[in-house]
């Protein structure tokens, strides 16, 4: 097994170490804010309004931070399509926003709300809660002696890397065709192979643009991290038995990326391998079974289970 968990970036000078290491996990009064904002999402029904937060100011200023860094760190490193949607996504520059400030906006663009999440979502309510037009969201904002790089997903990624994609609706269309093939099935080896081609598409995908790969991935486009290194990554071909059977990197950045020839391409891509999901797929596809597949998922902290379908950022 892939001790993913060393892979992690723990100073801001981007030391590798154990992900507890990170102060977003070592610094004990962050702690306590993180788990009392996520404390709101027990017993969350899909769809249900988000309460609010309280948001601080320091909170705010790291919002400010990250997304004049991202501005900057997108710049030429993501494609045409992304590019204008991130000029579309009603989302502010200033301050943290509320999920039913942008949720409402989007709502109106795509028909996609934001529901909320407290951090670790199943497979199954995570991808199949996007055929009915509800992405799952979390409210906290990573430390603010890490602004450029959090080992989970927070506000920022979730609001500013889906929020681009949900803003647009080519981009929304596909998240709909993950959630209907999700929805179709219930093993966890059906619903962990969506997941890997969501996690290598939507999450971290690449498109070849102008003769160079570009970012159009949810987690590329909030990540200064990955963007500034994007240049070294190993972009390989579109490959659909590579991806079924690789590691995922989640604590860390990705050392390998998978590029489609354009976003036609990926359309045609995605709605050929999820349009007639069902459990006989993998079988079908000749696709390893869920046991020989690379490890996927960080252990939660407590032992709860897999963080699966949501990166790092």
């Amino acid at each position: 097994m892939i001790d993913v968990m060393a892979q992690t970036p723990v100073t801001p000078e981007g030391r590798l170490g154990r992900a507890e290491e990170h102060p977003g996990n070592a610094d004990r009064a962050y702690v306590r804010r993180r788990n009392r904002i996520t404390a709101l999402a027990a017993g969350h029904r899909v769809g249900a309004p988000s309460p609010p937060v309280e948001y601080t100011e320091e909170e705010h200023a790291t919002w400010r931070a990250v997304l004049a860094a991202l501005a900057e760190a997108q710049r030429g490193r993501v494609c045409r399509a992304v590019a204008d949607a991130r000029e579309r996504a009603p989302v502010p520059a200033g301050y943290v926003p509320q999920h039913a400030e942008v949720g409402d906006r989007l709502h109106a663009l795509t028909g996609f709300r934001f529901t909320l999440a407290g951090g670790i979502v199943p497979n199954a309510r995570f991808l199949g809660s996007m055929a009915d037009g509800y992405f799952h969201a979390v409210q906290y904002v990573r430390h603010s002696a890490m602004p450029l790089y959090t080992f989970e997903p927070d506000v920022i990624h979730d609001m500013l890397g889906h929020g681009t994609h949900l803003c647009d609706p080519w981009f929304a269309e596909l998240y709909r065709t993950v959630g209907r093939a999700a929805s179709r099935v219930t093993s966890d080896d059906a619903l962990d192979l969506i997941s890997r081609v969501y996690w290598y598409t939507l999450e971290y995908g690449v498109v070849h643009e102008g003769g160079r790969p570009k970012a159009y991935g949810a987690a590329l486009l909030s990540s200064y991290g990955e963007l500034r290194r994007f240049d070294r990554a190993d972009v390989r071909p579109w490959d659909l038995a590579d991806i079924a059977a690789r590691p995922y990197q989640v604590a860390g950045y990705q050392p390998v990326l998978f590029a489609v020839e354009s976003l036609d391409h990926l359309s045609e891509t995605l709605h050929g391998f999820l349009d007639d999901f069902d459990e006989s797929t993998r079988d079908r596809l000749g696709l390893p079974p869920l046991e020989r597949r690379g490890f996927m998922g960080r252990p939660a902290p407590d032992g709860a289970g897999a963080h699966t379908g949501r990166p790092n950022k």
